[in-house]
């Protein structure tokens, strides 16, 4: 759907993108995570045409999508920092919308009605809280019927219910309507929920792209006692992420398959042993830890 190749974007000197990679399948809820200023907003505003590349492509089934209305046409996006007409509604916007995009679904957008009831479709939407302001931003996208739907911290001051709503609203899109979902969010325990494909951005780079499947089982926690307190000297080819204890019990946080690893350590006839899956937040942690954060002695 989406193929994001060696990407290069400067400001005023500041590497924003350092030769960025990515592949968005048709079809998928793509996770886009990563430390604050590691490039997530702005390779967002490249997949929807707002920025040109200094140097490499992004494309949309092998087509540009910068300058390109047909391209445009088939993408809407929920930016965090959204902008509406000063004084337009929900009502005034969809008219807007609707000059856009040729398929808005009028339909729709009346039976939307009965989801976002707190929302004054006369009401102007800068008079609007903000967790009402991203309720009206979600019924007018979803009416549209993207190919594309681009959400920057999309649920960010929706109240459980409604997130709940919304989430199942878009992959209803996503299973009825074969809609592709590229959302960023620092919430990653929500994204675990939904997402199928995650990628990791560290520095204007993707360090990690899998389907979060593949991504948890390549990584393992190892909760082990061993017979001497101490940890005995661990295999030089076993990479090991991050390792923490209390008292005698052992955390090892291992790059592997978790029965490949499991089995690696039996050799050390340990008393107790335990192979856990972790959570993406977790993942996130040990993936760019070293490079962002004083990640020391965490026992998650």
């Amino acid at each position: 759907m989406i193929q994001v190749k060696n990407v290069v974007k400067t400001f005023d000197g500041f590497l924003a993108l350092d030769g960025l990679d990515m592949t968005v399948p048709k079809g998928a809820i793509y996770g886009l995570v990563g430390p604050n200023g590691a490039g997530k907003s702005t390779i967002i505003r490249h997949i929807t045409g707002i920025y040109r590349p200094d140097s490499g492509s992004i494309l949309m089934e092998g087509k540009p999508i910068y300058e390109n209305p047909e391209a445009k046409v088939r993408i809407a996006s929920i930016p965090d920092d959204f902008y509406y007409f000063l004084s337009a509604s929900p009502l005034v916007m969809k008219q807007f919308y609707k000059g856009f995009y040729p398929g808005f679904d009028e339909k729709r957008y009346q039976a939307l009605k009965d989801v976002f009831t707190t929302v004054n479709e006369k009401s102007p939407i800068r008079r609007m809280s903000k967790g009402m302001q991203k309720q009206a931003a979600f019924w007018l996208a979803l009416c549209c019927k993207p190919d594309l739907l681009v959400l920057d911290e999309p649920v960010d001051g929706l109240d459980p219910v409604m997130r709940r709503q919304v989430w199942s609203l878009l992959m209803s899109d996503v299973a009825e309507h074969g809609t592709t979902v590229l959302v960023s969010s620092h919430n990653l325990r929500e994204l675990e929920d939904v997402c199928d494909h995650v990628g990791i951005l560290s520095h204007g780079k993707v360090l990690v792209e899998r389907s979060l499947s593949n991504l948890q089982e390549n990584v393992v926690k190892m909760q082990i006692v061993f017979q001497e307190k101490e940890l005995p000297q661990l295999p030089e080819d076993m990479e090991v992420l991050h390792v923490s204890h209390v008292g005698r019990i052992h955390t090892l946080i291992v790059r592997g398959n978790a029965t490949d690893v499991t089995n690696r350590l039996a050799v050390y006839a340990p008393i107790l042993m335990e192979a856990l899956p972790l959570t993406l937040e977790e993942i996130f942690i040990y993936e760019v830890g070293g490079d962002d954060y004083a990640v020391k002695d965490i026992v998650l």
